[in-house]
């Protein structure tokens, strides 16, 4: 007998089935044909469990039609690929007719696979026979996809922490190699920390996506009001650019010791210095690269330091090795010039 005459007598016997289904479970099969849970019954006296019933849920769910269910194995609807402890689980709560739920690779019409939670649950006629099973399913993809956003969201979380505590420690470590004063530690810690906790802010309310080079700067300058322009003595020159968090979170503790620097020394020390940031994307062989230039002007002559501080290191040294570029202090006489060379953020060119 060909395969096309097979489906056609297991299509009619599973029709005759439906109709004796709704005369012995009417009120039941209407109760399941309006739940928004997608649900199939399955005849439990067939080898392979035959479908007998498909809900409209269910039929929206897996796109199939109602007759292309009926008289389907209830294994045509699980993904081939699934996981066999997962369809040995399945198979043993139709075989011993007792409520169980198995989460599983379920499988629409197009062969598209899904995550679905399945519950299997007997009906038994008078004398007590299973004579059904019905199956419930829950689509479960936008929860295995949360579940995966939430671990990576996890991992990435714990990595920033880690760098976050390396960044303090070194801070820490610093700190207490440049003095033995007490006070002085205490501040050289406090300022920075604070820094980057600033730093941490904004990009917490940003979701951690990055922060814009505008917002990044009037942040770091708050504590010297210099924030939001609201002051001749800061311009700011430049389109905004979106750093990732790790280049913000380097550039607000260079940005402060560049203030702090100033405040102590230089053009902010005095009521007449000024501080020029202005930065431009240049086009190179080694790609798009972002200059930006902190200029002092106004301030008090700048003698050269006879050695580089800690502040000249963190900006230096630090900034380079985070941004993957260059960074150069210079001290002219007429003010304190630091140059930034850094690769330009993805998608620099087009905010």
């Amino acid at each position: 007998m060909s395969e096309t005459k097979n489906k056609s007598i297991n299509q009619r016997i599973a029709e005759e089935e439906v109709e004796d289904f709704w005369e012995d479970l009417g009120p039941f099969v209407v109760a399941a044909e309006t739940t928004r849970t997608a649900m199939v019954f399955t005849n439990a006296k067939e080898p392979d469990h035959p479908i007998i019933f498909a809900n409209d849920s269910f039929l929206t769910l897996t796109g199939y039609d109602q007759q292309e269910v009926l008289g389907q194995s209830f294994n045509a609807l699980i993904a081939q690929d699934s996981n066999p402890d997962a369809l040995a689980r399945l198979e043993s709560a139709f075989e011993h007719s007792a409520n169980h739920d198995t989460e599983i690779w379920a499988r629409r019409k197009d062969g598209s696979p899904y995550w679905a939670a399945i519950f299997v649950s007997p009906v038994c006629d008078e004398a007590g026979h299973v004579v059904q099973h019905f199956s419930s399913f829950v689509d479960l993809s936008k929860h295995k996809r949360e579940q995966v956003q939430l671990r990576l969201l996890v991992d990435e979380l714990n990595h920033r922490v880690k760098n976050t505590l390396s960044t303090v420690q070194s801070i820490i470590a610093q700190a207490f190699r440049r003095s033995s004063d007490p006070g002085v530690i205490r501040e050289s810690i406090e300022s920075r920390v604070f820094a980057l906790s600033r730093s941490h802010d904004l990009l917490s309310h940003g979701n951690w996506e990055g922060a814009g080079l505008f917002d990044l700067i009037n942040v770091a300058m708050q504590p010297f009001s210099l924030a939001d322009g609201r002051t001749e003595r800061l311009v700011i020159m430049g389109e905004d650019i979106r750093f990732p968090p790790k280049a913000t979170l380097a550039l607000g503790i260079a940005f402060h010791e560049l203030a702090t620097n100033a405040v102590k020394h230089g053009a902010l020390s005095n009521e007449a210095g000024s501080i020029l940031i202005a930065w431009t994307i240049e086009p190179t062989l080694r790609g798009d690269r972002l200059i930006l230039r902190w200029r002092e002007k106004d301030g008090p002559p700048v003698t050269p330091p006879s050695r580089k501080g800690l502040g000249a290191q963190v900006i230096e040294r630090g900034l380079a090795h985070e941004l993957e570029g260059a960074v150069h202090l210079d001290y002219p006489a007429d003010g304190v010039v630091c140059t930034i060379d850094v690769p330009a953020p993805r998608g620099a060119r087009d905010i």
